[in-house]
């Protein structure tokens, strides 16, 4: 008998392939001419992207490791994956190897998005073969994934992190973890994920599985990370020291009271942005703690991953356009109300536009004919609506939360929580606050 796949990998693998193409499309104009070599030309053709200038300034096109030749600004995973196109392209004519090392680099990232979109999806799949094919045509056709998807190599980062939570959703923790630790060896970003895990077991009484987790994850990293650590320190140690002191940065609410000199919070020196970021934060998470623990009814796990790292973006020094990645496939496993969902898309396609048309007009040589780009005024609106709708989008998950009887993922399937791993079905055991006339419905039938 002939094994058949289920309907959401064909969906998926379809829907991923188009993706990679329209992305790959929308670079042409800079990869088949000359723009990435002209300065304003790559964003007034919006077709920018971080791979084709870093392999020259981190020094890959002159043979050094990454790390042991030169310092780089990113974790070492994703080192390797800039050092593995590099080696591919060795041996192509020198005039032609920014262009190949791009080229490699994007066929690795379209699998990385294949693989995202396919994790995601088999998430999904525990609910129902329709939710699962939905979510891959929401993951990889989303705007925001086709436009940010070749700016840098953050599709590395989610295909790991979409394998974790797989990985998770099959009750497989130390696995789990193992993926995750990759993640975070990539982009910093996935280690909230083990706060969203720590939640919603401490509030299942499943922290055994938790604890695995973190202990699968801690091994990968330090696998990865400590012979670099110990062989390389200073070339090690460049991403946690650059990101240190980096200040208010394109994209980031600090950026935009920054412009507007607003008092303290507009004009902080480096260390105090540091920390006033860092104490924002900082509050958001203990709201999303307290959210987690005192819900009528234990949140699922993407809603509250997706709440973490959103909360981080909103509140963060920088936030790149191609950090939208990051939150796409957890949107969508968090099902919030689809309208919130696509304005908040509409918003991302805006900001994409936005911030090189702003580069436009903050490079223009003065007297030059045609496209300007935008005014600073244009592009902080397009800054406020880009957070404000990410919030929308966060409020609508909470009230889902909140009222649990909303919930879209609930209200279609007979489980509680189709990526919670071993805290599916599981009734409560801690809670800040007991809500009697809410009680799990495991718990209400074991009575």
């Amino acid at each position: 008998m002939r094994y058949r796949y289920p309907a959401f990998v064909g969906v998926g693998i379809g829907a991923s392939a188009l993706a990679a193409l329209l992305g790959y499309a929308q670079k042409l104009p800079c990869s088949s001419g000359g723009a990435w070599n002209t300065y304003t030309g790559q964003f007034r053709d919006a077709c920018y992207t971080d791979i084709y200038p870093l392999y020259y300034t981190e020094q890959l096109s002159a043979g050094k490791v990454p790390y042991y030749g030169h310092p780089v600004e990113y974790p070492v995973l994703m080192g390797w994956m800039m050092e593995a196109a590099a080696w591919a392209v060795q041996s192509v004519s020198v005039y032609n190897r920014g262009k190949d090392f791009y080229y490699v680099t994007a066929a690795l990232l379209a699998v990385c998005l294949l693989a995202g979109v396919l994790a995601t999806a088999a998430i999904a799949y525990r609910e129902s073969d329709t939710a699962a094919r939905n979510t891959a045509l929401l993951v990889a056709l989303s705007p925001g994934m086709i436009l940010a998807a070749y700016i840098n190599w953050d599709l590395f980062a989610m295909a790991l992190t979409a394998g974790g939570l797989a990985a998770w959703a099959a009750r497989r923790p130390w696995l789990a973890g193992a993926l995750l630790g990759l993640a975070v060896a990539t982009k910093f970003y996935p280690l909230l994920l083990f706060g969203a895990l720590f939640l919603v077991c401490l509030r299942a009484g499943k922290l055994r599985a938790f604890f695995q987790a973190l202990a699968g994850g801690l091994i990968a990293w330090l696998v990865i990370n400590l012979p670099v650590a110990l062989t390389a320190t200073s070339g090690w140690a460049r991403f946690y020291a650059f990101s240190r002191s980096r200040g208010a940065d394109w994209g980031s609410i600090w950026y935009l009271f920054e412009h507007y000199n607003l008092p303290v919070i507009g004009n902080p020196s480096l260390g105090e942005l540091n920390l006033i970021s860092s104490a924002a934060f900082a509050v958001a998470a203990v709201g999303i703690v307290v959210l987690a623990l005192a819900a009528p009814r234990r949140p699922r796990l993407p809603q509250l991953c997706f709440l973490l790292v959103a909360s981080f973006l909103i509140l963060n020094k920088v936030w790149s356009p191609q950090y939208v990645i990051w939150l796409i496939p957890l949107a969508v496993l968090a099902r919030p109300r689809l309208w919130s969902y696509l304005l908040w898309q509409l918003a991302e396609v805006a900001y994409f536009l936005g911030i090189w048309g702003y580069f436009v007009y903050l490079y223009r040589t003065p007297g030059q004919g045609g496209y300007t780009g935008i005014s600073d005024g244009w592009y902080f609106v397009i800054l406020a609506a880009r957070l404000l709708t990410l919030a929308l989008l966060a409020s609508t998950v909470v009230q889902d939360i909140l009222q649990p009887e909303r919930d879209q993922v609930r209200a279609s399937t007979v489980h509680d929580d189709p990526a919670g791993g071993v805290v599916d079905g599981v009734p409560d055991r801690f809670v800040l606050v007991w809500h009697r006339t809410s009680r799990h419905p495991a718990e209400a039938a074991a009575n």
